[in-house]
């Protein structure tokens, strides 16, 4: 069985962390801790998992940890598991990182678009970048693992096939997101409230939003230059959920048929990506609850443009379900055990 630790298992993306691995058949939980709620046993925070389980929230102590772990999971906010993150640690267990600290290369791209000081330098040239679809074989000999974001993941993925086989012209992408309420985490903030967010719909960090330099960084590796792109975040009424729209000038002569070979031949045996049929296009409810990402696109003869909608579930495939396939993945069981859920509609 593998020991598992979770710092942070009360915030949205850790409770369906501990859903997950709750039914993991290869998983034990062993330490959870919570700073907000130490002593309450995690029922009291979470109803759902009344008779389910019995941990209580512990102080955060990362050393004991990693003396009683396998792999650590850290559902934290960006800026800190940098601090907890050591050769100690790392020596003695695997840490996925739910955070953004060790996604980047370049620390001073890091400290432009995060503003808060990186106490884990000496890691970020080792810690893996963990899109499972893209960087499987570097993730099996990793200690640390940088767990991509919920836009980042739905626009790479969507974006990567266009760029590696050349089929679009890579100063030309434009993402446009919409992502539900629980991507800004559990936090009480006056914008997240239900009268601000309901009946309502918002774009947001216009040209300033953090997930930017991240997608540039992953399909930049895929092109022929340091690819910059336009993106702006929207705010949706709904739980979770996001759905990207991606933008592109298509190189010229490149025809449907090329586009959708490109795709094939790119996620042919990726289990988590499901291309949809021409003239279906992904909606969020179809992946909801599942650790799938779907992809569709459409080809704008008129204006030589190819729109790609991509969705997931922000939650899963966007934070837990996809920490879940890093951990499978190195430790070397099916990478898709505990993660086989049908999306779960109507919901």
């Amino acid at each position: 069985m593998i020991k598992a630790g979770i710092i942070g298992a009360t915030g949205y993306a850790g409770s369906q962390l501990m859903r997950l691995l709750s039914n993991h058949p290869n998983v034990e939980i062993k330490t959870i801790t919570a700073r907000s709620y130490i002593g309450k046993a995690y029922p009291e925070v979470y109803e759902n998992f009344r008779e389910i389980t019995p941990l209580v929230c512990e102080e955060e102590n990362v050393e004991k940890m990693a003396e009683e772990c396998d792999v650590i999971f850290m559902a934290l906010p960006h800026g800190l598991a940098s601090k907890l993150v050591s050769e100690s640690v790392l020596s003695k267990c695997k840490v996925i990182d739910f955070g953004a600290d060790f996604r980047l290369k370049d620390l001073d791209i890091y400290n432009k678009w995060y503003g808060v000081e990186h106490f884990g330098a000496e890691f970020i040239d080792e810690a893996v970048y963990g899109l499972c679809e893209l960087n499987r074989e570097k993730i099996k000999k990793a200690r640390l693992i940088a767990n991509p974001g919920c836009y980042t993941t739905c626009s790479i993925l969507a974006l990567s096939p266009l760029v590696k086989f050349g089929l679009i012209e890579e100063d030309s992408i434009i993402v446009d997101a919409k992502s539900g309420v629980s991507g800004a985490g559990r936090g009480v903030e006056l914008t997240n409230l239900f009268c601000e967010v309901n009946e309502n719909m918002k774009a947001y960090k216009i040209a300033a939003h953090r997930h930017t330099p991240e997608i540039e960084e992953q399909i930049s590796y895929f092109g022929k230059s340091n690819i910059i792109i336009n993106f702006t975040p929207h705010l949706t009424p709904m739980n979770r959920g996001i759905l990207a729209t991606s933008y592109a000038k298509l190189v010229k002569g490149v025809t449907e048929d090329d586009v959708r070979k490109a795709y094939m031949s790119f996620y042919e045996n990726e289990y988590f990506v499901r291309l949809t049929k021409a003239g279906t296009f992904p909606e969020t409810k179809w992946v909801k609850g599942s650790n799938f990402t779907d992809i569709g696109f459409k080809i704008d003869e008129r204006t030589g443009r190819i729109i790609v909608i991509s969705a997931l579930d922000n939650l899963i495939k966007g934070a837990a379900g996809q920490a879940v396939q890093n951990m499978n993945i190195l430790f070397g069981i099916d990478e898709k055990t505990g993660l086989t859920t049908v999306p779960d509609f109507p919901v």
